[in-house]
C-alpha cells in the first residue's frame, strides 16, 4: 500500500503493535478471553488509525494536485472540498498564498510592460531633438551658410539641448519619487509662501508672453515647500504655455479636512479628448507647443500624491483650464 511507504505511518503502526503485543501478553496471564479482546481492540484501533490516515493523505494529495493546477494556470482551490480542521487551516493559508502570488505576478507583468513603454517613450522623446540637432549640424557645416543662418541654427541647437536637459531632469525626479528615495522635509507653511516660490521660475516666461498672475491665498499647508512649489510651477507653466497674454488666477484656502489650491487661466481650455490623459507621462494634447516633453503634469501628480493629496484638471465655467490641488490632512 502507498500508505505504508510513509516512514511515520510505519513507525506509528510498529509502536501500536508493540504496545498491543505487550498488552496481550499481560492479559494472557490474567485470562485468555481478556487477551483476545485486547488483541481485537488493538486491531480495531490500528484499522481506525489507518483509515483516518488514508483519508488525510488522500486530502493532502488532492490539495497538492490543486496547487499543481494553480501553478499550471487554473483559477484557484475549491473551498467546498475541505472541512474544519488542521488541513482546512493549511488549505486556507495556501489559498491566501496563491492569491498573493498571483497578484504579485500580475503586478510584475504590469511593471515590465510599463518599463517597456517608458523606455520606448523616453527613446522617442530623446531621439526627436537629437535628430533635429543632427540636421542642424549638417546645415551649419555647409561652407556657404550665412552668419544669420548660422546664428539661428545655434539658437535652435540650444533650444533642443534645453529640451533634453528638461526631459532628463524631470525623468530623474520621477524615478526618485517612484523609488521612494526622496526624503520629504514636511512642515506647516503658509500657502502664500509656496505659491510665491512656484511663481518665481515662470515669472519671466509669463512676462514675455504678456501674462499676469493674481494670487489670493490664506491658510497653511503641511508639505515639503520645495517639492509642492515645483508641482504648482508645472501647472502654472502649463497654463502659461497654452495661452497668449491673459491672466492666471491662483486661489488657496484651508479647511479642517484639506488645504486647496486652484489655478485657472483665461486660455482656450482643455480639449475634451485630452482631459482623461492630461496627467499621463509623455502625453501631449493637440494644443501643445513644439518642444514640450509632456511630463510636467505627470511629475505634478506624482509629487501631490506623495503629499497625501490629489490633483484634478477640468474646464472652468468662466472659461479656460482649471487645476485643483488638495493636500489632505492626516486623520488622528
Amino acid at each position: 500500500m502507498k500508505l505504508f511507504k510513509n516512514k511515520e505511518i510505519r513507525r506509528v503502526c510498529a509502536a501500536m503493535l508493540l504496545c498491543g503485543a505487550a498488552a496481550v501478553c499481560v492479559c494472557l496471564f490474567l485470562d485468555t478471553r481478556c487477551a483476545v479482546v485486547c488483541a481485537l481492540l488493538m486491531l480495531c484501533s490500528m484499522a481506525v488509525f489507518l483509515i483516518a490516515a488514508a483519508r488525510r493523505y488522500r486530502s493532502m494529495a488532492e490539495l497538492s494536485n490543486s496547487l499543481d493546477r494553480i501553478l499550471a494556470g487554473a483559477e484557484g482551490i475549491d473551498l467546498s472540498l475541505y472541512t474544519e480542521g488542521e488541513l482546512a487551516i493549511l488549505q486556507n493559508e495556501l489559498a491566501k498564498l496563491t492569491v498573493k502570488l498571483r497578484e504579485q505576478a500580475g503586478e510584475l507583468k504590469n511593471d515590465k510592460q510599463l518599463l517597456a513603454d517608458s523606455i520606448a517613450d523616453i527613446s522617442h522623446q530623446i531621439r526627436t531633438p537629437l535628430t533635429a540637432m543632427n540636421l542642424l549640424l549638417a546645415a551649419l557645416a555647409k561652407p556657404d551658410i550665412t552668419e544669420e543662418k548660422r546664428a539661428e541654427g545655434i539658437r535652435d541647437m540650444h533650444r533642443q539641448l534645453s529640451r533634453i536637459d528638461r526631459l532628463i531632469s524631470s525623468l530623474l525626479k520621477l524615478a526618485r519619487l517612484d523609488a521612494d528615495s526622496v526624503s520629504m522635509s514636511m512642515r506647516q507653511v503658509p500657502i502664500a509662501e509656496v505659491i510665491s516660490e512656484a511663481l518665481e521660475p515662470v515669472a519671466i516666461l509669463m512676462e514675455l508672453s504678456g501674462q499676469r498672475a493674481e494670487v489670493e491665498a490664506s491658510g497653511s499647508v503641511y508639505c515639503d515647500p520645495s517639492w509642492l512649489s515645483e508641482a504648482l510651477a508645472n501647472i502654472i507653466k502649463n497654463c502659461s504655455e497654452h495661452m497668449q497674454n491673459g491672466s492666471i488666477y491662483i486661489k488657496a484656502h484651508e479647511n479642517p479636512l484639506y488645504s486647496e489650491i486652484t489655478v485657472r487661466d483665461t486660455g482656450a481650455g482643455i480639449a475634451k479628448e485630452d482631459l482623461p490623459h492630461i496627467f499621463e507621462r509623455f502625453y501631449k494634447g493637440g494644443n501643445s507647443k513644439e518642444g514640450s516633453v509632456g511630463i510636467g503634469l505627470a511629475l505634478c501628480r506624482t509629487i501631490v500624491s506623495k503629499h497625501n493629496g490629489s490633483v484634478k484638471a477640468e474646464n472652468a465655467a468662466e472659461g479656460g483650464a482649471k487645476f485643483t490641488v488638495r493636500i489632505y490632512k492626516s486623520v488622528l
